[in-house]
C-alpha cells in the first residue's frame, strides 16, 4: 500500500516518530504556496524563512533514505493549492492511503478535514509530537470554572512535569518570580554580541521575486539570522543557556533604543516551526541551571520557563478551546483604521517608531513592545482588531495564527472580553518611560497630557477609560484607576478627551 505523507511548513520536526524508518512505499510531500503567502502580507523574512527552512528539511530527509516529493513556488506543477497538489500527488503516486500531522491553524485543520472527507483512499491523522499538551488538555482543565486563569494552568503544568519543583512545592518557595522581571536596561549589564547565523538565501529571495509575492518589511542582507534546521536551533538554544540567561528574567520586559533583542533567546521562530522542541529547550535549561546554579537565580530560569510551559501551551489551549468563533470576537466594538506608520514606522512616537521600525527591519520585536507598546498604542487607539490581527500575523517571522490570535485578540485587544486576560494591557506614557529609554530622546513629553508636546499615549489613555467605562467600570483590577478618572476635574477630562479623539482622527500626524 502506497502511502503519501503531507508536512506543513510549521511542522519540521525531524525527530518525529515519521521519519525512524526509511520505507520505499512512502512519499512525503512538501509544498510552497500562494495559498499560505497570500491569505495574509507576511513579512519578507517570513516568507524566506519558512521556504528556506522547509527546502532544507526536504534535503535532510532525502539525506536520510526518504522518498520526498517537493514543490517550489515557481514549479510548473504546483497548482498553489493544497488539496489541488495533493490530489496530483494521488493520482501520479496511485496513493492508497494519506497521512497528515494535525495541522495548529484551524483553517488547515478544516481544510484537510474537509479534504479527507471526500477522498476514497484510507486517511489518518497523526500527533506532530512537539507539544507538552494536546489541543483539548486545556479545555479539559478549566471545564466547569468561570475563568481561565493562565496562572492555575502554569502551576498545574510545572507539578505534571516536574519543573523547578521540589518535594511537591515550588522550588525557591514561589510559583512566580514576575515582579523580579520588571527591570530597566541601563547599560549597567553588558549585553553579549547576538548569534546570528548566515543562511544562504539568495536563490529563495529570486523565487520570491519571480512569484511576485507581495511582501511587507525589509531584508537588506542575502542571509538569514534565525536558524533553519534543528542543529542550528540547538546552537541558539546553548548560546542562550551560556551567555543570556543569567540576565534574561531581570530584563526580559525592557526595552531601548540601541538593542533589539537585549537577553531573549530568538528561538521562536525554530519553535514555531518545530524545529525544536519545548521539550528540548525546558530540559536544556533546566540542565544547564542545575550545573550553574550558584551563578544563575532561579528567577532567570522561572520567567524564561514560563514563557514555554506556562504562555505558550496555554495560549494553544485557549485557541483550540474557542476557535472558530474567536477570530471574530470584539467585546470593546472597535472599529478604527490601524495608522499608516504601523507599514512604515514614520513617527514622532519614538517607542512605536522603534519598535515598529524593529519589526520592519528584523521581523521581530519581543513580548512587551508587542503587548505594550503597538498592541497598547492599537487598543487605546480603539483599533478594529481585524486589523491588528492582520499586521501582527503578517509581520513577525515566528507568527502563525494559533499563537499569534490568542496573544493579539485576547492578550494585547481585549476583544474576548477578559477569556485571557484578567484586565485589559493598557497604559500612559509612565509605564513606557519606567521600562525603557524611548521617552528620553522623543519628540513628546511623557509627563504632559494636553500640550502640543504632550505623549499621546496619556490622552487617549484617559479616554479609553472614559470611554469604555460600560465595558469596564466594572472590572475589580481596573478600580483604582476608575477611582481616579471620578476624581478628575470635568474641564481637565474634556480637555483630554478632545486632545485624544484629535490623535485618533490625525494619527499619521503624530
Amino acid at each position: 500500500m502506497k502511502t503519501l505523507k503531507l508536512i506543513l511548513g510549521d511542522q519540521l520536526n525531524i525527530k518525529h516518530s515519521w521519519f525512524n524508518e526509511t520505507n520505499e512505499k512512502v512519499i512525503y510531500c512538501l509544498f510552497e504556496m500562494r495559498q499560505e503567502t497570500d491569505y495574509v502580507k507576511h513579512h519578507i523574512q517570513k516568507v524566506i524563512g519558512f521556504f528556506t527552512a522547509m527546502r532544507q528539511f526536504a534535503e535532510d530527509l532525502k539525506t536520510q533514505g526518504h522518498e520526498v516529493e517537493y514543490f517550489k513556488i515557481n514549479d510548473k506543477n504546483n497548482t498553489q493549492s493544497l488539496t489541488e497538489n495533493l490530489k496530483k500527488l494521488i493520482k501520479k503516486h496511485n496513493i492508497e492511503n494519506f497521512e497528515y500531522i494535525y495541522p495548529d491553524e484551524y483553517r488547515l485543520d478544516k481544510q484537510l478535514n474537509n479534504f479527507c472527507d471526500n477522498l476514497n483512499i484510507s486517511t489518518t491523522a497523526v500527533s506532530a509530537e512537539h507539544f507538552y499538551t494536546n489541543r483539548s488538555d486545556l479545555k479539559i482543565f478549566f471545564k466547569g470554572k468561570k475563568q481561565y486563569l493562565m496562572e492555575n494552568f502554569y502551576r498545574d503544568m510545572r507539578k505534571k512535569h516536574d519543573i523547578l519543583m521540589v518535594s511537591g512545592q515550588p522550588e525557591g518557595g514561589k510559583w512566580n518570580f514576575d515582579k523580579s522581571n520588571r527591570n530597566k536596561w541601563k547599560g549597567e549589564v553588558e549585553i553579549p554580541n547576538y548569534k546570528l547565523f548566515k543562511n544562504d538565501v539568495s536563490s529563495v529571495i529570486k523565487d520570491i521575486e519571480k512569484a511576485n509575492i507581495k511582501t511587507i518589511g525589509e531584508f537588506e542582507t542575502k542571509t538569514f539570522s534565525y536558524p533553519i534546521t534543528r542543529k542550528q536551533a540547538i546552537e541558539q538554544l546553548k548560546y542562550f543557556c551560556k551567555e543570556l540567561l543569567i540576565h534574561f528574567g531581570t530584563y526580559q520586559d525592557a526595552m531601548h533604543t540601541n538593542e533589539e533583542y537585549l537577553f531573549h533567546s530568538r528561538l521562536s521562530f525554530a519553535m514555531n516551526l518545530k524545529l525544536i522542541s519545548p521539550k528540548d529547550i525546558v530540559k536544556t535549561v533546566m540542565n544547564y541551571y542545575r550545573k550553574h546554579g550558584d551563578d544563575i537565580d532561579i528567577s532567570q530560569v522561572e520567567g524564561f520557563v514560563r514563557q514555554i510551559i506556562g504562555w505558550r501551551e496555554y495560549m494553544r489551549g485557549m485557541y483550540w478551546a474557542f476557535m472558530p468563533e474567536y477570530k471574530s470576537k470584539n467585546e470593546l466594538d472597535n472599529h478604527n483604521k490601524l495608522p499608516g506608520f504601523f507599514w512604515t514606522g514614520n513617527t514622532k512616537m519614538n517607542c512605536l517608531k522603534h519598535a515598529i521600525n524593529n519589526s520592519l527591519d528584523n521581523g521581530y520585536a519581543h513580548h512587551i513592545q508587542r503587548l505594550m507598546i503597538t498592541g497598547n498604542y492599537t487598543l487605546l487607539t480603539q483599533t478594529n482588531p481585524d486589523e491588528v490581527d492582520d499586521w501582527y500575523l503578517g509581520i513577525y517571522v515566528d507568527a502563525i495564527q494559533w499563537v499569534q490570535l490568542t496573544n493579539t485578540r485576547g492578550m494585547s485587544q481585549f476583544a474576548d472580553g477578559g477569556k485571557i486576560a484578567t484586565k485589559p494591557y493598557v497604559s500612559s506614557g509612565s509605564y513606557i518611560n519606567k521600562m525603557s529609554n524611548y521617552c528620553s530622546c522623543c519628540h513628546y513629553n511623557h509627563k504632559k497630557k494636553t500640550e502640543d508636546d504632550a505623549c499621546p499615549f496619556n490622552s487617549l489613555y484617559w479616554n479609553f477609560l472614559d470611554e469604555k467605562r460600560d465595558h469596564l467600570g466594572n472590572n475589580f483590577r481596573m478600580g483604582m484607576m476608575y477611582s481616579l478618572l471620578d476624581k478628575m476635574d470635568k474641564q481637565d477630562l474634556q480637555n483630554i478627551k478632545e486632545k485624544a479623539k484629535h490623535i485618533i482622527k490625525h494619527q499619521d500626524e503624530y
